[in-house]
């Protein structure tokens, strides 16, 4: 995608602070993170969101995350860290190009990723659940 910032910085033209690559993705450094060590997992091959990532890819990725994270544990010294993924606007997505954030935590930090819990009733989850049953 010729606008895209991530499809610039995997083919060289932004520089980036990389942490890992291979053939499939490009690991790097979040330019306004969140907390320090705050990575970014970036496909080489664009897909804008989940919706378009296959299931293969996807799931390579989220191996790759795993080796990240436990990486960037033992090197930072910390004891938790949030995963976010972002799809659409809606949902806090900015820039149109899959990738997984992978932010440490710090004591006293000013990372948020919450929300307001709903109540549903037993109805209205089996109401749902009915909708959504794949198998």
């Amino acid at each position: 995608m010729d606008n895209c910032i991530f499809c610039k910085i995997i083919n060289g033209e932004i520089p980036s602070a990389t942490i890992y690559e291979n053939d499939e993705f490009k690991v790097i450094l979040d330019r306004f993170p969140g907390n320090i060590g705050h990575a970014l997992i970036l496909p080489k091959k664009h897909y804008a969101n989940i919706f378009e990532i296959d299931e293969e890819t996807a799931g390579r990725l989220f191996k790759l995350a795993v080796k990240v994270a436990k990486h960037i544990k033992e090197t930072l010294n910390i004891e938790a860290l949030n995963i976010v993924q972002n799809n659409g606007e809606l949902a806090g997505q900015t820039v149109n190009h899959f990738h997984l954030h992978l932010i440490p935590r710090y004591t006293d930090d000013k990372v948020s990723v919450k929300w307001e819990q709903l109540e549903l009733t037993d109805e209205q989850i089996a109401e749902v659940q009915k909708k959504l049953n794949m198998q």
